[in-house]
């Protein structure tokens, strides 16, 4: 059985479980991020970040390595396109998603999560640079999808990548523009009647509701894990001080390197 270290509503954890679920694999979840479970999660990662796959004696810590060893371990159905140019810019999607695309959402919704009640504002000008981004990016993907139904040709770990980010920007009051992103609106559409989305779908709805409704919140409140990506953004973007702020305060870490 393989296990993985997982978490509801991390988009690097729900890229996996689609893939998982698009192969038809059976696994046992845990959810590695509550408080309770932490232990758990530093005996197969040091650096307290999900997902994690156990397979075995085998344990991978990276989601772009999970879904390329069940690529190669669970070749059918594949989620990566079999030509080679074509599975090269998938994988660049998928990195794209994972660095950038997962950077910027992340560093501007930080007081839209259930988890952090946060009671300061934004520094100023750190939304609209998200925003700026994000646009940035939605016309490339636009522009990809022009007379194709997927980002790839068929559906492969690019739209498994970005649709778990892009799902997230309508509580950031980012909403796709019929007029302006055609194909992107269309994907989105065409994305959620696969199986495998509508399951991811009323899963982190039916766990939001049990997690932060119907009981407290099982996860950290306070600080917030900044890994290299989220850092580079922000300061590459001038927000410097307000992150060093951070980090005196207590609220921002860094995990481990080893």
């Amino acid at each position: 059985m393989l296990t993985l270290y997982d978490n509801p509503f991390s988009p690097f954890a729900r890229k996996v479980r689609l893939a998982l679920d698009h192969k038809g694999l059976a696994f046992e979840s845990i959810d590695a991020l509550a408080t309770e479970q932490h232990e758990k999660l530093l005996a197969v990662n040091p650096r307290a970040e999900v997902p994690v796959l156990v397979d075995d004696d085998l344990t991978i810590a990276d989601s772009s390595d999970i879904v390329a060893y069940l690529e190669d371990g669970y070749p059918e159905p594949p989620v990566f396109p079999q030509e080679p140019k074509l599975r090269a810019t998938a994988r660049a999607w998928e990195r794209l998603s994972d660095t950038l695309l997962d950077a910027i959402i992340h560093d501007i919704s930080i007081w839209s999560w259930p988890t952090h009640r946060r009671q300061d504002h934004p520094p100023q000008g750190l939304i609209d640079a998200g925003r700026r981004d994000l646009w940035r990016i939605l016309e490339e993907i636009e522009t990809t999808l022009e007379g194709s139904g997927f980002l790839c040709g068929g559906l492969s770990i690019a739209d498994l990548a970005v649709f778990p980010h892009l799902s997230s920007l309508k509580a950031l009051g980012i909403v796709f523009d019929p007029s302006r992103h055609p194909g992107l609106c269309d994907w989105n559409r065409r994305m959620r009647t696969l199986g495998i989305v509508r399951r991811d779908l009323e899963y982190v709805k039916r766990i939001a509701i049990e997690k932060f409704i119907e009981a407290p919140s099982p996860y950290e409140g306070e600080k917030i894990v900044w890994r290299g990506d989220r850092i580079e953004w922000l300061l590459h973007n001038g927000f410097q001080r307000w992150w060093l702020e951070e980090h005196t305060a207590g609220r921002a870490v860094v995990p481990a390197s080893i």
